[in-house]
Formats: structure tokens, C-alpha cells, sequence
């Protein structure tokens, strides 16, 4: 059972849809959202829409961008340009989607519906939960739908329904956290230059605004602080400021299709799991939206559970598989709440404090960072959530190069092969960076459990892939084992530790560069 059907509880039906497993997906909503709401598609998103086979769509149906920050004046066009790069090749060659996608909540919503419904899926619409039980057996929940009540049994139940959980409260998980001082307003235009693929940032003395594309047919997403005077306002409109923001980015606003205020919370669930119930994206974690974090973070948390229940469900792992759920997601999420606190309250700070950081030292530290290679990549990373890595999960383990137990799957692409093309499989494999020993080969094929051989090359080792060394990767890319040799031991441990069965699959050598 699926409590809530916006891009988490989307994505984890679709990764139990795909891998033949059986689930209900209710919400309250009439239909997908109708709002732009979150709108950045990080990296690591797409590569997990790749594996699904659908990232190029993906990718079509948003917008790339670059970024412009400004000084902030209060005279129109007295914006001074004091910074300027691209988003484009932020990460090139660490990952097949170098970029940040700028794609609508509404819009990315209605792309997984349909994807849903074509694997066979489908979302139960004006469903809501009103409580459920738990015992050792299953799940027993109260649903209303169409102003009728009934009971609907299921092995687990997965709350995706947001910071006003129903599943979270019915469990009494404490969700503590903060809310931020600062009042914000966002706003879906139409601006009369015409659609800009660009991101503008403008920092100023007592104000933040920011500008960016939201749709390839024309709307730019408007996301700033109220001024002070008005931050205690409950009824403001777009009216109200308008000649301000218009001032600040140099821009008149032709149409406004949306216009909303809202207050930013930092808070994690005390527990992302209880027995059968299981807590993910703002269900158990919200923050601010400093990186455009919260949304991919969500869907991280859909693909990180979806493999596993569907390896328990389908009885081919122990139900101990899923007790690396809660410590791998909760350890990422209070870490991202943390960062993102950091980053986010010297921005948004009043008073001296703030205007030096947002008129001196973030348009210092941008163009210092973006100028050098290492700095553009180790930024890339950390905002792409590729360098996410589960060091302290029960299912990871070892060291092979520069490649630890619980690390994502560097990117290699050469001319004879790219080592992401086999993850389509959404199953377990073993991978090897040269010459795959027969003993391994051996206990691969007895297992059922796919081998793929890679060339060893120079890519290969700038990755810090380890020559010949072995890698057991999970469904979801990620590495569980790392061995610098090709230890049988090593992997039949892990296998039998989680009671792991695979799908009967044989070696499949790769060509060789």
C-alpha cells in the first residue's frame, strides 16, 4: 500500500509496476498536480529514469539552463553582471546527464502517471487513509473513497503523502525540526522579452531573487523574499511586490499564472521506519530549498525501497534486506538538512551579516569555484546527490581502488561499451574491470547472478575503478561489495547473508577496448 501519488509515491510504483509486483497507490488528490511547485531534476534522478529507460524523454520535456547572478540595485536595468557560467558541463564525464534539468512538478507528475499506467499501474484518485493497524502478519488499513469506507489488507504500507503525513502520524513518529523566520513568495510568469533559458540570481542589500525557466512553452519561475515590511501579511498578492522584483531582475511580468507565500521548515522523521510501515520524501524529511534537494531526495528514497520490497515480496531476499532502508536514507537526510541549513541562513540572514554574503561572498566563492575543474566537479557531485554513498549500511562492504562498499557506480563510457547500459536490468551484477577469474565466473553462473567484463582503461582507472577487482552492484547502482581480488568467499557470505536468489542469468562478457 502507497500513501500518496506525487513524484515519490510515483517512482516507488513504478519500481515495484516494472519488477511484476502488486500494489495500490491512493492519494487524495482529483489528478496530478497543477503546479510547477519543485522544478529541478538533479543527475542522479535521471540516472535512475535511465535505468528505467525513459531519461532521454525525460530530458527532452525540460530545459538545461546557465546562470547569471546579478548585483542587486534598486534602478531598473542598473543590474550589474558579476558572474556568469554554465550548468551545462558541470559534470561532464561523470555521468551521462551532466546537467540540471528544469522540468515542473505538474508536468513531471503527469510524465510518471503515464509511464505508470503503461507498466500496468495505476492511481487510485480522491482515496484517503484514515488509519491502519500492524502485526506481524501484514497491514490492515481504513480508506475513504467516494465518500464510502472499506478495508484494504496489505504486506507493508509505504506513507508518501507529505509533511502532514497521515502514516507518519498514525505511527506517532516525532518529526522534529524548525521553521525558518523568513517569509517567500513563488510565482509561475510570462515575462515580455520572452522565454530565458537562463538562471538569474540577484543578490542585493535586504533581498533575494531568483529567476529561471520552468517551461519549454514559456513560463519562468519567480522565487524571492517578501520584503520585511510585508512578511507578516497573510493575504498578499503578486501585485503588491511586483514592481520591486520587476526592478530587481530587469524584467516586466505580462501574465501571472500562479502566485503563492509560504515559510521554509527543516525537520526529520525520528524514525523512517516502524514494523510494515515505512516513511518516505517529505513524509519523513523536509528542508530548505537551497540545491533543489527535496524532491530528488524523495525519489532517492522510492528507488532505494522499491528494489528491496520487491526482492522480499518476490521471495528472493530475506526480509533483513530491508533493514538497510531506514539507516541508509535517514543518515542522508538529517546530513542534507544540516547542509543545506548551513548554506541556506547566511543567504537569507537580515542585517549586516546577510548582505555581505549575498552582495560579497557567495558571488566570490561562485566565481572562484566554477573557474577550476576540481571545484566545478566536486560541486556537481555534491548538488547532483551522485556522490550520495551508504558507508555504514549493513549491506555495504569493502574497498577496491577508490571505490568503497555503499559508493554509486562511477560512470565509465568508451567507444566498445558503457558501464551504466547493463543497470537497465534493475537486478544484481557483478562487474570486473579486466579479467574475470573462472572460479568467480564459476560461482556467478551458479548463483544465476549476471557477470559483466569491462575493459580495463585509461577512463577506467580516472574513476578509480581497481584493476581486475570485483563489484557486486545492487538494483539501484550502487555498490554493495567492493573486493581488489575476485574473492568468492567474500561474495557467497554476502549472498547468504541476505538470502539473495537471482533471476538465472549467465556471464555476458563485454567487448574488449
Amino acid at each position: 500500500m502507497i500513501v500518496g501519488a506525487g513524484p515519490t509515491g510515483l517512482n516507488l510504483a513504478l519500481s515495484l509496476a516494472l519488477r511484476g509486483v502488486r500494489f495500490r497507490l491512493i492519494t487524495e488528490g482529483k489528478g496530478p498536480g497543477e503546479h510547477s511547485r519543485a522544478m529541478v531534476v538533479q543527475a542522479r534522478t535521471l540516472e535512475f529514469y535511465g535505468q528505467y529507460g525513459f531519461a532521454e524523454r525525460d530530458d527532452r520535456a525540460g530545459c538545461r539552463s546557465r546562470c547569471r547572478s546579478l548585483a542587486g540595485r534598486r534602478r531598473r536595468r542598473s543590474g550589474r553582471e558579476v558572474v556568469s557560467f554554465s550548468f551545462k558541463d558541470l559534470g561532464e564525464g561523470l555521468s551521462p546527464y551532466p546537467f540540471a534539468l528544469a522540468y515542473p512538478q505538474d508536468d513531471h507528475e503527469h510524465f510518471l502517471v503515464s509511464k505508470l499506467n503503461a507498466a500496468g499501474g495505476a492511481v487510485e484518485w480522491r482515496s484517503r487513509l484514515t488509519g491502519f493497524t500492524q502485526d506481524g502478519d501484514g497491514v490492515c488499513a481504513a480508506i475513504i473513497r467516494d465518500g464510502q469506507t472499506e478495508e484494504a489488507e496489505a504486506s507493508y504500507i509505504c506513507g508518501c503523502d507529505g509533511a502532514r503525513s497521515a502514516v507518519r502520524e498514525t505511527l506517532g513518529v516525532g518529526f522534529p525540526g524548525g521553521t525558518y523566520d523568513q517569509l517567500f513568495f513563488v510565482a509561475d510568469v510570462k515575462i515580455d522579452r520572452g522565454f530565458e533559458r537562463d538562471l538569474y540570481i540577484n543578490l542585493g542589500e535586504h533581498i533575494l531573487t531568483l529567476m529561471f525557466p520552468v517551461r519549454s512553452s514559456g513560463m519562468q519561475r519567480l522565487i524571492g523574499l517578501v520584503p520585511p515590511e510585508l512578511s507578516e501579511r497573510s493575504d498578499l498578492t503578486f501585485g503588491e511586490i511586483r514592481g520591486k522584483v520587476e526592478r530587481l531582475l530587469d524584467i516586466r511580468v505580462t501574465e501571472v499564472n500562479w502566485f503563492s507565500t509560504y515559510r521554509v521548515h527543516h525537520r526529520v522523521a525520528d524514525r523512517f521506519r516502524t514494523g510494515r510501515a515505512f516513511l518516505l520524501g517529505d513524509a519523513g524529511h523536509i528542508h530548505s530549498p537551497a540545491g533543489g534537494q527535496g524532491m530528488n531526495t524523495g525519489i532517492g528514497d522510492a528507488v532505494n525501497l522499491g528494489w528491496k520490497l520487491a526482492y522480499v515480496l518476490r521471495g528472493r531476499a530475506d526480509p533483513s534486506l530491508l533493514d538497510s532502508y531506514e539507516p541508509e536514507r535517514i543518515a542522508f537526510a538529517r546530513s542534507l538538512v544540516s547542509t543545506t541549513d548551513r548554506a541556506f541562513t547566511p543567504m537569507v540572514a537580515e542585517g549586516f551579516k546577510g548582505e555581505l554574503t549575498r552582495r560579497f561572498l557567495a558571488p566570490l566563492f561562485i566565481t572562484v569555484a566554477t573557474h577550476f575543474a576540481p571545484s566545478r566537479h566536486a560541486i556537481f557531485r555534491l548538488v547532483s546527490q551522485t556522490r550520495i554513498h551508504y558507508a555504514d549500511s549493513p549491506l555495504s562492504e569493502g574497498t577496491a581502488g577508490e571505490v568503497h562498499g555503499g559508493d554509486r557506480l562511477p560512470w565509465i563510457q568508451s567507444c566498445a561499451a558503457d558501464n551504466f547500459a547493463p543497470l537497465r536490468s534493475l537486478d544484481w551484477q557483478v562487474h570486473v574491470y579486466g579479467e574475470i577469474e573462472e572460479a568467480l565466473a564459476a560461482t556467478c553462473r551458479g548463483f544465476g547472478l549476471t557477470a559483466h567484463v569491462f575493459a580495463w582503461t585509461d577512463a577506467a582507472n580516472n574513476a578509480g575503478i581497481g584493476h581486475n577487482a570485483m563489484y557486486l552492484v545492487r538494483p539501484d547502482g550502487h555498490v554493495a561489495l567492493a573486493s581488489k581480488e575476485q574473492s568468492v568467499t567474500k561474495l557467497r557470505a554476502l549472498v547468504e547473508r541476505f538470502g539473495l536468489r537471482f533471476g538465472g542469468a549467465v556471464i555476458r562478457p563485454r567487448a574488449q577496448a
